[in-house]
């Protein structure tokens, strides 16, 4: 039990990566807020994990939700130990279309989000370590896009390379508050989104082409990374993005696709 006797607020937890971790930590012993924009989502996602987990309705856009989820979480659990900064949306559009809104929009939930309750959740780490040496872990989720570009997701590409700086900068800035900072970056993960494009065999084929192991990963490989870097496990760890991508930052061709 790995989390035990640790409390962690996992965002965008209602589905996918976030609630694969929010169950992984909840196996590994800790009390779990979830958080996400959709209430009646999220509140089922909580009551399937039983009595250990939680759900606050959070737009992590907005700093004073995002000051009322960590808020809640330790009226609920006492304290925060753990925050997972998952929560993201993906808006598509050839550069020369895309607006302006969908650009903000972007960057308001995937980069200013993170900022936000990362910055609400360390302060009452830092309180926690001050008065009693508990330390904490705060993992971002960044991706591979954060080095590789995509010029139909402009505003993604921009948030999460954004992402993968604040995690350094977060890093060094909260390191004698007791607090590490380090972010994970997926490759292709089989999520709902995901599925839709898996079901395209045009598509399939040039997401497989690009992934040495030939295949993509699954929510929960990235909630055994999300494991590693809130335990004691990565205890000497921060300011580092672990990319879980199946080889696909160091392949610089395609492989064959198997039939």
């Amino acid at each position: 039990m790995r989390l035990a006797n640790k409390v962690a607020i996992v965002t965008g937890a209602a589905q996918g990566i976030g609630l694969a971790i929010a169950r992984r930590f909840v196996d590994e012993g800790a009390r779990v807020m979830l958080a996400d924009i959709g209430a009646e989502r999220g509140a089922a996602a909580a009551a399937g994990l039983g009595a250990n987990a939680a759900f606050l309705v959070c737009d992590v856009g907005c700093g004073q939700s995002a000051a009322d989820l960590v808020a809640g979480t330790v009226a609920r659990f006492g304290r925060v130990d753990v925050l997972v900064n998952n929560a993201g949306i993906l808006h598509a559009a050839e550069f020369l279309d895309l607006e302006e809104a969908d650009f903000d929009r972007v960057l308001r939930v995937n980069l200013k989000g993170t900022f936000l309750v990362g910055q609400a959740a360390a302060r009452q780490m830092a309180r926690q370590f001050a008065a009693d040496g508990g330390r904490g872990s705060i993992v971002n989720l960044s991706s591979v896009t954060a080095k590789l570009a995509i010029p139909t997701a402009i505003p993604y590409v921009v948030s999460k390379a954004g992402v993968s700086q604040l995690t350094t900068a977060m890093a060094i800035a909260l390191a004698d508050k007791g607090v590490r900072v380090n972010a994970i970056g997926p490759g292709s993960i089989r999520t709902e989104m995901l599925q839709v494009m898996m079901n395209d065999e045009t598509a399939r084929r040039r997401i497989l082409s690009r992934t040495p192991l030939g295949r993509c990963g699954e929510p929960e490989e990235i909630a055994a990374v999300a494991l590693f870097l809130a335990s004691e496990d990565s205890s000497y760890v921060t300011g580092q993005t672990i990319f879980a991508d199946g080889g696909r930052m160091g392949l610089n061709y395609t492989v064959p696709v198997p039939e």
